[in-house]
């Protein structure tokens, strides 16, 4: 199914929430949308990585690293993963690492930027709750279409055929 952000936009105005143009794309899936899946956590993948092992049934997982720069929350053994266990994919609010292979993994990824360091690994942090980044609220459940020209967040599920 393609898409355009732009697009949705113009059909569905208000109802959409437009994120702060602050993510760059990664993964080798440029467009990618799903059923919102949420983990705040702070320099530690632990979470992440948990949720990425589980089924995604095509949902999106969004991150809210707190922006840190510092290290990355995700690399190419998670995207990899996630794409395994059928997540569309994610968006980071922090960094991810290895980008010349996730580049090229049929994997949505956006975040802020890399870094080459990993994370810590110590199960820090909390999963499916409301999440505030980019200066809009991402809610367990809505739905977030993502591509080159940025993020939406829709409380339905919308027509894209």
């Amino acid at each position: 199914m393609i898409f355009k952000t732009a697009d949705l936009c113009d059909l569905h105005g208000d109802e959409l929430k437009v994120a702060l143009p602050i993510f760059n794309d990664y993964g080798g899936k440029k467009a990618f949308f799903g059923s919102i899946a949420t983990v705040k956590a702070y320099e530690d993948n632990s979470l992440v990585r948990k949720a990425l092992e589980e089924s995604g049934e095509g949902r999106v997982l969004v991150v809210d690293g707190d922006q840190s720069l510092r290290c990355a929350l995700l690399g190419d053994m998670l995207a990899k993963l996630g794409l395994e266990n059928g997540w569309s994919g994610v968006i980071i609010s922090g960094c991810i690492r290895d980008v010349d292979v996730i580049s090229k993994i049929n994997f949505g990824v956006k975040a802020l930027n890399t870094n080459p360091r990993k994370s810590l690994k110590k199960g820090a942090g909390d999963r499916d709750l409301a999440v505030n980044i980019a200066g809009i609220e991402f809610n367990v459940g809505e739905y977030v279409y993502a591509d080159t020209d940025g993020v939406v967040v829709s409380k339905k599920k919308l027509d894209i055929s």
